[in-house]
């Protein structure tokens, strides 16, 4: 149990003091009553600490480092550096104990206070316990008072808070420096990453108007592979042996879902598929994708110089794959489109860069060719929409869409081939789609408890499969009972 939790331990007799180890403690004075460090709000107990402390922690957060950025490559699992803090804050705390009688502590507020400058000077403040706990997939910050958090898939307030604004631009200053990013009003968002590679998205005021949020999204520290999405039940073992198939025969392959579906994890999963001798290129806004393979180029977007034009320095995700032409790619990867990089990638896809992939946000394999159509008109080039079409067509191969279900559950819930055109028309063909057991409808289900089954067709590259080694049972096409149509788009 925290010192929060056992200083506001109902069960805990007046005046009693919690048993903690404080160190080495010559004396022990008199308990004084217990500090008021909780505020009930709603059915929430808050963890906030007492104005008291909440000034000296500001005191001592400029007197134990000597500069803001001197702690930005510390971590607050380093041993030696909590020490060195705990030993520096110690002396501080003494110092200003003697000259100043209000700042004389118990042991509680002594323990708490130490606590809280260490995640403050050596971690993120209110939300390092959450940043700790490996259960917490996503933290969300919507100012001070308010921290959420998403944990097995369940999103819930968490007793955490922070002191101030002041306290949460401490801890945003924390994450962004070491990277030579800036927030402030010229420049109110920033992407960044915490050390372990999670992604953090920060807005301050004036556009944040509840004061600064911070959502980080957390990745697993074990990369995922096949057997765990299988285990999971995120698809099956047909299913993969369809999607290594493609993979490795250099099939185009785009990765839609909408956000937090999953999008990024099944990338990761399914360029593990890529053989270890190819050169890849990887291209993303903020760097997640975690390949093993042994020639692999990592690249990611810059922002502009601060107090620069806005142009000096910066490189897009479209610069970075124009560039990446250049470097002999025999597999372009690309985080997200979601611009006219999405032309580029369409060119690179068309021009022998077979067996590229990409996500999009699309809700499923439909939308996600018109979301493609409509970045590609955001490049900024006047083509007419059958001509986007027609390139989509010769580009891509499949679309595999993901989906979290109402449950929390993420699944493959279609698995799409783009056959072609009939007009004006792009033609879709479902492969694999997510149904509930008993169901005839041509639509996935959105809750768990379904399967992802063959529809019965089989796609038309399946010679290109055959030709790259791969004979694929009857068992993974033939579950089907031939029900679903082709979609016309």
């Amino acid at each position: 149990m925290s010192v929060m939790r056992r200083l506001n331990d109902p069960s805990r007799k007046p005046n009693e003091t919690p048993d903690i180890n404080y160190g080495s403690a010559s004396d022990t004075p008199e308990p004084p009553p217990q500090p008021s460090v909780t505020a009930y709000t709603g059915t929430m107990n808050k963890i906030i600490m007492p104005p008291k402390l909440v000034n000296l922690r500001k005191q001592l957060r400029a007197r134990v480092l000597r500069t803001p950025d001197e702690a930005d490559t510390w971590q607050r699992g380093e041993a030696d550096k909590v020490a060195l803090i705990a030993e520096r804050l110690r002396q501080i705390i003494e110092k200003l104990a003697s000259e100043k009688p209000e700042f004389r502590l118990n042991q509680a507020e002594l323990t708490l206070l130490r606590e809280a400058i260490l995640d403050d000077v050596l971690g993120f403040g209110a939300i390092q316990p959450l940043v700790d706990d490996r259960s917490v997939s996503e933290i969300m910050v919507n100012g001070p008072q308010h921290i959420w958090k998403e944990q097995k898939g369940v999103i819930s307030e968490s007793e955490h808070t922070y002191d101030d604004e002041d306290h949460v631009l401490w801890t945003v200053q924390r994450i962004i420096r070491p990277m030579g990013r800036q927030l402030n009003r010229e420049h109110p968002m920033v992407d960044a990453r915490l050390p372990d590679g999670s992604r953090v998205h920060i807005v301050t005021l004036p556009s944040a108007l509840n004061g600064t949020t911070i959502t980080i999204r957390k990745f697993p520290e074990r990369r995922m592979t096949v057997e765990d999405l299988i285990n999971y039940g995120s698809f099956t073992r047909e299913t993969a042996e369809f999607l290594k198939a493609c993979v490795v025969s250099r099939m185009n392959v785009v990765v839609s879902g909408g956000t937090g579906s999953g999008k990024t994890t099944l990338l990761n999963v399914l360029s593990g598929y890529i053989p270890d001798e190819e050169r890849i290129i990887t291209i993303e806004d903020s760097a997640e994708l975690q390949l093993n393979q042994r020639h692999v180029v990592r690249l990611e977007t810059s922002p502009p110089i601060p107090d620069g034009d806005g142009k000096i320095g910066a490189l897009t995700v479209r610069d970075l794959v124009r560039g990446s032409l250049r470097m002999r790619p025999e597999r372009i990867i690309i985080g997200e489109c979601r611009g006219g990089e999405a032309l580029d990638m369409l060119s690179a896809m068309n021009t022998g860069h077979d067996g590229s992939m990409t996500t999009v946000h699309a809700n499923n394999p439909r939308d996600s060719v018109a979301r493609i159509e409509t970045l590609v008109l955001m490049s900024g080039m006047d083509l007419p929409l059958i001509t986007v079409r027609k390139q989509i067509v010769s580009a891509v191969d499949l679309i595999v869409q993901i989906a979290r279900l109402r449950d929390g559950s993420r699944k493959i819930t279609q698995v799409s081939e783009i056959q072609g055109m009939e007009g004006e028309n792009v033609i879709l063909q479902d492969i694999f789609i997510y149904r509930m057991p008993g169901s005839n409808s041509s639509s996935p289900a959105t809750v768990g408890g379904g399967k992802l089954e063959s529809t019965g067709f089989r796609p038309k590259f399946i010679e290109r499969l055959e030709e790259n080694g791969f004979r694929l049972s009857g068992r993974i096409f033939g579950a089907g009972q031939n029900t679903f149509v082709k979609t016309n788009l």
